[in-house]
């Protein structure tokens, strides 16, 4: 979510949204999950709690901060197909997004990204909403690549699809994390998960 091009307040409301994700996945880190307090992230980024809410709806949200642009700009992508663009020509411009500097919140390389993966791999809680989330989000992906790809899938298809992509990504990014001081930078390692995953998609 790079800030080119916007006007003094977009640029102090991203100053804001980025203060408050730093404190609260620096802390949840720190001090645990459970026992870090909305408060305490509006101390630690000195921001009024009236102002958290204005951003975040609940402290989990933190964590998940940039899904819900990123969902977004999947659908977009897929619904802007270029002509004669194959399934794995998008899938690969998908992935270069995410994965590209300046685009969301948290950059791919950022720290904070290791912070949030490894928060979602060990706090139960968290585990809990990122698979409900999941299943939503992929409901929604895979929808759009079918209408994207009306005569190549069917719902079925291209649910596993999305599944596959998606699972081997997140199934590499936990790996990753598990490495500790041996870990990839997150973005080789969404990259080289995403294109296994489409390379064993026959025809495509």
């Amino acid at each position: 979510m790079g800030d080119n091009g916007m006007g003094l307040r977009e640029r102090k409301k991203l100053r804001t949204r980025r203060t408050l994700i730093e404190a609260g996945l620096t802390l949840f880190d720190e001090k645990g999950y459970d026992a870090t307090t909305v408060a305490d992230i509006c101390a630690a980024a000195d921001i009024s709690p009236a102002t958290f809410f204005t951003y975040f709806p609940a402290k989990e949200d933190l964590v998940f901060a940039d899904q819900p642009q990123q969902v977004e700009a999947v659908r977009e992508l897929l619904a802007a197909r270029r002509p004669g663009e194959s399934m794995r020509e998008i899938l690969v411009r998908v992935v270069e997004q995410f994965v590209t500097p300046g685009m969301w919140s948290i950059d791919p390389d950022d720290r904070l990204t290791a912070v949030r993966a490894r928060l979602v791999a060990t706090v139960p809680a968290l585990r809990a909403v990122a698979l409900r989330r999941l299943f939503d989000i992929q409901a929604e992906w895979a929808g759009a690549l079918a209408d994207t790809f009306p005569e190549e899938l069917d719902e079925t298809d291209a649910h596993a699809v999305i599944g596959s992509v998606t699972g081997a990504v997140i199934a590499a990014a936990m790996a990753n994390v598990r490495r500790g001081d041996a870990a990839l930078p997150m973005p080789e390692v969404v990259s080289r998960a995403a294109l296994t995953a489409m390379n064993a998609i026959p025809g495509r």
